[in-house]
């Protein structure tokens, strides 16, 4: 059987934003204990005491570098434009032996077309295709002969700038989606590239998105 606060610490870092709310004790650990309490006594199979559990939370030490999280704010405060996108459709298809030549098809048709937004993975087993809606019909006769998993729309992209350091630092991309999560916001895709990062969302939480991400040096 595992120790109390073997057991409260397993639980508090299954919650990064948890574990950071202690690190920065603004986190009340009466309430804290009561809430994972149950938990406690499931998995020790006995009444746990508050007080054992506060004694447990206080003992840890969560490990947030001061020097790592000046220089996230760093970057943070270099973040460039921030460009939006609507009208976009979130597509999935079965891999298949031809997937690939209809996605150079795809390729062939778009190009040129500046005001497309295209991004497409693939995965073990799936390919997703995120595109703009202009394009829908395109995407009816090249794939018409592949496997359709899901198709979503109604969707938008925010697009923010990174600047150059940005790959040298560590966190910023959980900084950015910590800001977002909290807000409840779904995050249905993300792409990025070196010095850009892209969210796909719904289209009725765009506007909430777009004020978090222009807010974000202001945190």
């Amino acid at each position: 059987m595992k120790a109390t606060h073997v057991l409260v610490e397993e639980i508090i870092k299954k919650s990064p934003f948890l574990e950071e709310a202690l690190a920065e004790n603004i986190i009340n650990l009466s309430s804290l204990s009561r809430q994972i309490k149950p938990e406690i006594d499931e998995l020790t199979k006995k009444d746990v005491q508050i007080g054992a559990i506060v004694m447990a939370l206080k003992r840890l030490s969560p490990k947030f570098d001061p020097n790592l999280k000046i220089k996230v704010k760093k970057v943070i405060n270099k973040l460039g434009d921030i460009t939006v996108r609507s009208r976009i459709t979130y597509y999935t298809f079965k891999n298949s032996e031809t997937i690939v030549d209809r996605q150079a098809d795809l390729l062939k048709k778009i190009k040129g077309k500046k005001d497309t937004f295209f991004a497409f993975s693939q995965g073990v087993y799936e390919t997703t295709i995120i595109l703009s809606d202009s394009e829908h019909d395109d995407i009816d006769n090249l794939f018409k002969n592949e496997s359709l998993i899901q198709e979503t729309k109604g969707l938008s992209s925010l697009t923010i700038k990174l600047p150059s350091e940005n790959a040298d630092v560590s966190g910023i991309y959980y900084f950015i989606l910590k800001k977002i999560a909290w807000e409840g916001i779904n995050i249905l895709d993300i792409i990025s590239t070196m010095h850009e990062f892209t969210i796909i969302v719904d289209d009725d939480s765009i506007d909430r998105a777009f004020t978090i991400l222009k807010n974000l040096n202001k945190g």
